[in-house]
Formats: structure tokens, sequence, C-alpha cells
């Protein structure tokens, strides 16, 4: 018989489920974090290892979870990072001929807990509601921390919003990356050579970014999230990109600081998610906290220079207040579920952004395009 599990909500609900992943029988307050739903269909083994997740308990709307176990080639990040995974059904079959393990045994390795069994439609029916709020998973018997008593736990935790996290999940030391995106028997003739230099700066960075600048034709640098812009500047990139993240944008200033200082001297820059943030509250412009966010794979997007409507892949919980850039910044995207700031370009310099996920991994590949246009904002200002 399976172990149970206990989700506990900071509004007093407690969830029964199954356990698997991660056993965490204690107080130690391991399995906490904000509870937040992630509505892809597939790509599950991409959302755990995305570095983005960082702090967060992730429910998955979609009611199969596991059925392709796991494998080397798709993951976002060494390690998962989230703090707790919810779904309805974890598969008992794995059927997938790249598969090498476990969804259940990687977390267990990494220390994340999991609960299945759970009506994750009602679960997701409460945040889109009430918006993401705090959570712990345990598996820690009712008789030694009662409902409530787990419920008092979950309101002693610290929620996202002032939390640099950044500093968490970023790299310790600058280093290269060649890998382009993964092909059947590695047919890698059409790619293009490196001619580009790109410095990326490492937020929380998923690898299939890294994978599409390489595909695009750049020879790639990756520096940890408190490089200074003296240093990029001093590696002499034609490009600068800043990748996706956890956490608060606001509390990321000497991100911020650095980008001021990169957009000054005029140096191509392309944003994302976290990154786009960051250009933003560089330009002085101000962020703030979703009620539930946009975490998902089919999230419609226009880009107003073309009027085309394109399916995106997304996951934040912070959006920049397009009224704080007015005359600063010129929207180019925009969401069409409610109306948040998805781009902006500046007039007189060459930077721009997104605040979603053109690189997919998981997703659909609609937005692709940005890294060319990446391509030619570097070749036009060489």
């Amino acid at each position: 018989m399976a172990d149970l599990a206990r989700l506990a909500l900071e509004d007093g609900t407690v969830v029964r489920g199954r356990a698997f992943g991660a056993r965490i029988a204690d107080d130690s307050g391991e399995g906490a974090g904000e509870v937040v739903f992630n509505t892809a269909l597939t790509g599950y083994q991409e959302v755990v290892t995305d570095p983005s997740y960082r702090g967060q308990i992730v429910v998955m709307t979609a009611p199969e979870i596991g059925n392709t176990g796991w494998n080397e080639e798709d993951l976002e990040s060494p390690r998962p990072w989230l703090s707790g995974y919810v779904v309805r059904e974890l598969s008992p079959v794995v059927s997938n001929w790249r598969s090498q393990t476990t969804l259940d045994r990687v977390l267990a390795e990494a220390g994340v807990p999991g609960i299945e069994g759970v009506d994750t439609r009602a679960l997701t029916q409460k945040l889109r509601d009430q918006g993401a709020m705090r959570g712990i998973i345990t598996t820690l018997a009712v008789d030694k921390c009662s409902d409530a008593a787990l419920v008092e736990r979950v309101k002693r935790t610290a929620g996202l919003e002032g939390r640099d996290l950044v500093r968490e999940v970023t790299s310790a030391a600058t280093y290269g990356w060649e890998e382009g995106s993964w092909q059947h028997a590695q047919d890698t003739a059409a790619r293009r050579s490196p001619d580009k230099h790109v410095v990326a700066y490492d937020f929380g960075m998923k690898r299939n970014i890294l994978r599409k600048l390489v595909d695009s034709g750049c020879r790639v640098t990756v520096v940890p999230a408190t490089t200074s812009a003296a240093e990029v500047l001093a590696l002499r990139p034609d490009g600068v990109f800043l990748s996706n993240g956890p956490g608060d944008p606001a509390a990321v200033t000497y991100a911020a600081e650095a980008c001021r200082q990169i957009v000054e001297k005029k140096v191509p820059l392309f944003g994302i998610c976290l990154g786009h943030q960051i250009l933003g509250l560089a330009l002085g412009g101000s962020t703030y906290k979703l009620k539930f966010g946009h975490h998902g794979a089919n999230c419609p997007v226009m880009d107003l220079s073309t009027r085309k409507v394109e399916i995106t892949s997304q996951n934040h919980g912070f959006a920049v207040d397009v009224e704080s850039l007015r005359g600063k910044a010129e929207l180019s995207h925009v969401n069409l579920n409610d109306n948040t700031v998805e781009g902006m370009r500046l007039g007189d310099r060459p930077a721009f952004s997104v605040q979603y996920h053109p690189e997919a991994s998981p997703g659909p590949h609609d937005a692709s395009y940005l890294f060319d246009r990446f391509m030619a904002l570097i070749e036009k200002h060489r």
C-alpha cells in the first residue's frame, strides 16, 4: 500500500493522496512552496527541471503524468528545482524508447515530494479563483502533525515576493556552451557555423535557450547572474542575452543595474521571461505579482507588429507594469487572455524582450522567429 501524503494550503485546505518521489516525514520545511498550476498537456520532464520553478509546488492539469519516463536529452537543467509535484495520476507504465528511468525515482533522488490521487481540476479552480498560495507536501503521519498544525506550518513559510531566488539557481562560474538542438541520429550538418559571440546571463536558464542560440550560429558564453556589466563587455560580445529565472524580479537589483549599463552601451540585447522583467526594471519601470501567474504551453499572444497570434509556452508569476514604461519602451506583444505585457522593444537602442518562452520545451514553436530577430539585430549593429 502506498504511503499517504497531504498537501496543505494557507487557506486551511488539506488534500490527501498517495505519496511518490521523496518522502517528507518531518517538520524541516522541505516540500514547502508557492502552489501554482501548469496547463501543459506534455513536457512534464522539462517542467520539473526548469529552474524558474524554484520555490514552487506545481499542480499539473493533465490527468496522467510520467507515462514517457525520463531521459537525459530533454533536461532543462541538471536537476529538479521545484519544491513539490501534484498530479491526478502517476502513470504505472513507462512507454518510450528514449526513457532511462522514471519520474518517481528522479524526484526521490532529488528530495522532491510528490502527491498523486488528487482532484487536480478542483485544486486548479481554487488557485484560479483565490490565487496562488503557499503550501506544503508531507508524508508526516496525522498523529504526529494534525491538519491544523500543518496549516500553521504553511502560514510560517515565506512567499515569493521580495525573495532573490536567482542566487540559488545560477551557475557558479563562467562556461561555454556548444550543444545544439537534439536531432535524430545527431544529424548536425545543417547547423550554422558559429559566427556571432553571445554572452548569456544565467538567472536560472533553460538549456533549450542555449541550444537555440547555437542553432542560430552563436558561440555562447554563459556567465553567473552577479556578473558585472564591465566583465560582460570585456568579453566583447556581439550580443547579450538575459535568461529566465525564478522569484521576484524586483529583488534582483544587481542584474537590473548590469542590464542598464549594457543597454547604455547599445550592445544588442534580448531578454526572455525574468530577463524581460529585468530589462523593464533597468529602464526605470516596475513589476507586480500576478494573481496566479501564467504556467503552461497554450497561452495566446499577439505580436502587435504583424497582428499574428502565437500559442506560447509561459512560466512566470510576475509581470511588467506597462504604464511604468510609458515613453521608455514600446509594447510589442500582448497576452490575449488578460492583456498583460508579453513583449517590448526600445526605439533608440538595440534591445527587446518577451515575457514568454520562444524556445518552448515544452510547448509550440510559433515564436522561434524571435531568435532570428535577435540575430538580425546583431548583424545590423556589428
